[in-house]
């Protein structure tokens, strides 16, 4: 299966539900949970602020994200056509850059148990992206 081909992890109708009942709650604790944060990015269309909840796991320099709605998401558009995103994690804001979305159906970045869960879910794609020093180059 070609990686255009690959289903939608996850339902549509739950990616709805989500974004108008989960995400508001879950916003205000992500950006203090371990393993958690949250994506500010901006609509391509309609310049408005967006605030997206989503687990997270640090990989060195990098900041990967599974996709669990799949590459297709608006908030994966968003971030991949500004070149970056702020992020809110563990009660600090980051700048992060250079967003990449890769396909791994392995799972390979990702935690042992994590890889089992994602992989009953059907998630291979995932979002990466590198972190913005406080001196202004990469880290």
């Amino acid at each position: 299966m070609g990686l255009n081909q690959n289903p939608m992890p996850a339902p549509k109708w739950l990616a709805r539900l989500n974004l108008h009942v989960t995400n508001r709650v879950l916003g205000p604790l992500a950006k203090y949970a371990p393993g958690m944060g949250v994506i500010v990015h901006t609509g391509r269309k309609t310049r408005r602020q967006y605030r997206t909840p989503v687990l997270v796991f640090r990989r060195g320099d990098h900041f990967v994200v599974a996709l669990t709605y799949g590459r297709d998401s608006q908030w994966v558009q968003n971030v991949l056509e500004h070149g970056g995103c702020k992020f809110e994690t563990m009660g600090r804001a980051l700048q992060l850059t250079r967003p990449n979305v890769f396909h791994d159906e392995q799972r390979r970045s990702m935690p042992a148990v994590v890889r089992i869960i994602l992989g009953l879910l059907n998630v291979s794609d995932f979002l990466e992206a590198s972190r913005v020093s406080r001196e202004g180059g990469y880290c």
